[in-house]
């Protein structure tokens, strides 16, 4: 089954009442305070749309699309809203108008292969797979930072999502199931999931929205589940280019990167087995260099890898413990499974205060006082590095350790490390994930003060020593605050830049990207393109072949719109 696309835009009474009758009028959200927290992004951006409609099975979905496709409309699919690049909401004029199709709603799971694989609906969670895969004790692609915040698996997929894992790189698959616009205007169900549904795009929904996969239905060798290469990659010290980065065109296929300019339903991924035991090593040094040695020999001498390896700067780890309190007491007493309620809470009350003078950043105030008067400071031993050591590392090994601990003395010092408590272990990791969002509060909270919020995400070449990229001396008087953080054994690191009043971010950014360029860095590291960056020709070419109309997500990287 086929739908071709319209040659002119339908009526908005019709075509909405159209979408209604296929998800129910609850799900259709047309009413800008309803639809705000869709349309705009996570840390910036944001637009207009006509509708954001939330369709409940994957038929469904499939119904609103080709609605969407009929009536000439622009579509932007979107799970949890979670990107840091502005990737899926949307931006400026589009000649048509937009419609999000929210997939949050999408969110089942499917184990199979004795659960060494999982078939995922277009809004399954990182969280709730680690839920479906703790019994069997295997874990998803990623389970850090990402999955706090109700991140979604697909997502990750499509904006070749990098998460915290040595051994795993970016989020990747050859095996989907897709929608896309071909050039004629036709929309396709493409099946390329490796399992044996049926001829027609409602069979195959229907099945998969009923969970009816048996086992002669999956093909075990249909395709790579995930990036096989990447611990050889992130292993290769010497190699004179970064090891992960969003445009590499090794990790471009089908769904995996497409930014949205394909519609994709579920994808089959890979899963890992857990390991036994493990520990968290804290590493605290002034001395970059010693850091840097310790890079190469924890990727080179150790076997297995590491399991996390991030980096934070001083300045981050104390705009984290003031500015990112709050959210890692939320963490610690309610878990990560209360997260995306959070969120979700906000950005309603979000969409409310915007529209009453004085209150855009009530939320954050709240939060940030919440925050400040609620108990639970760090560990001592952290607080005590942090005075000590400009340079932190949190390092998860699995057990024993005693190789990594030796290369921690030969490099760092025996007074340069401890072996973390449980407690502790959770608190640092916790800590480093509340960096992310630390500079988004700080900017909230001193908005009259700042002028604007650059944030990139850099991959360094594997064999770069001198990891730490300074701002060009014209433009270092211009930054109020920096946090630099990341994940330091694959070289990807996150350069949040608060700029002082006055300053002109466009100008900053040019300046720090042609700086990035001249040293051989790839940005964006992990997440799509979105908004803030140009796609490099090889990345626009691969958006136009999925999508030569450009009616899915379209503008992504500067690309052409209809």
């Amino acid at each position: 089954m086929t739908q071709r696309s319209g040659t002119d835009v339908s009526p908005a009474p019709a075509f909405l009442d159209a979408l209604r009758a296929v998800v129910g009028a609850q799900h259709v959200l047309t009413r800008p305070q309803d639809t705000e927290r869709f349309r705009t992004g996570y840390r910036s951006g944001g637009g207009k749309a006509e509708a954001v409609v939330r369709p409940g099975t994957l038929l469904d979905m499939w119904r609103v699309l080709q609605l969407c496709v009929q009536a000439g409309r622009i579509v932007i699919v979107q799970a949890a809203n979670t990107g840091l690049t502005e990737g899926s909401t949307p931006k400026g004029s589009y000649g048509q108008p937009v419609v999000i199709v929210s997939t949050l709603r999408l969110a089942q799971i499917h184990l199979i292969l004795d659960g060494t694989q999982v078939v995922c609906h277009a809004g399954a969670t990182l969280y709730g797979l680690e839920q479906a895969l703790a019994p069997l004790g295997r874990d998803p692609h990623s389970v850090i930072g990402s999955s706090c915040i109700g991140a979604s698996v697909v997502g990750g997929v499509c904006n070749n999502s990098g998460g915290a894992l040595v051994r795993r790189g970016p989020a990747y698959t050859e095996l989907a199931l897709f929608a896309r616009l071909d050039a004629d205007g036709t929309l396709r169900l493409v099946n390329n999931l490796g399992l044996r549904l049926g001829d027609d795009p409602e069979t195959i929904l229907r099945r998969l929205d009923a969970g009816k996969i048996g086992p002669d239905d999956v093909e075990a060798r249909a395709g790579a589940a995930s990036d096989h290469d990447y611990a050889a990659r992130v292993r290769d010290v010497d190699a004179a280019t970064p090891g992960r980065f969003n445009a590499d065109p090794g990790r471009l296929h089908e769904a995996s990167g497409c930014a949205g300019r394909l519609a994709v339903f579920a994808v089959r991924l890979d899963t890992f087995a857990r390991p036994a035991a493990t520990e968290v090593l804290y590493v605290g040094t002034n001395s970059p260099e010693a850091l840097a040695t310790l890079r190469r020999r924890l990727l080179t001498e150790l076997d297995p890898l590491p399991i996390v390896g991030e980096y934070i700067h001083r300045e981050a780890w104390d705009m984290a413990a003031r500015f990112g309190r709050d959210t890692r007491l939320f963490i610690e007493w309610f878990g990560t499974a209360r997260m995306p309620a959070l969120f979700a809470l906000k950005g309603w009350a979000d969409a409310r205060l915007r529209r009453v003078p004085m209150t855009s950043d009530l939320s954050d105030r709240f939060l940030q006082l919440a925050g400040q008067l609620a108990p639970g400071r760090l560990p001592r031993r952290m607080r005590e590095f942090r005075d000590r050591f400009e340079h932190h590392l949190i390092l998860k090994v699995e057990t024993p350790a005693d190789l990594a601990e030796r290369i921690l003395d030969e490099t760092v010092g025996p007074d340069g490390w401890f072996r973390c408590t449980p407690a502790e272990g959770s608190k640092a990791l916790l800590h480093r994930f509340a960096v992310a969002g630390a500079a988004v509060r700080y900017e909230a909270m001193n908005r009259r003060r700042t002028g604007g919020l650059v944030a990139l995400d850099v991959a360094l070449r594997r064999n770069d020593r001198d990891w730490i990229k300074p701002v060009p001396a014209e433009y270092a008087g211009q930054v109020a605050a920096t946090l630099a953080y990341g994940h330091f054994l694959c070289h990807v690191f996150h350069l949040d830049y608060v700029l002082k009043k006055g300053a002109d971010p466009a100008a900053f950014k040019k300046a720090m990207l042609a700086m990035l360029d001249a040293e051989g860095a790839e940005y964006p590291a992990e997440h799509n393109v979105g908004h803030l960056y140009h796609a490099k020709p090889q990345l626009a070419a691969f958006y136009e072949s999925l999508d030569p109309l450009a009616r899915f997500n379209p503008g992504i990287g500067g690309t052409p719109r209809p």
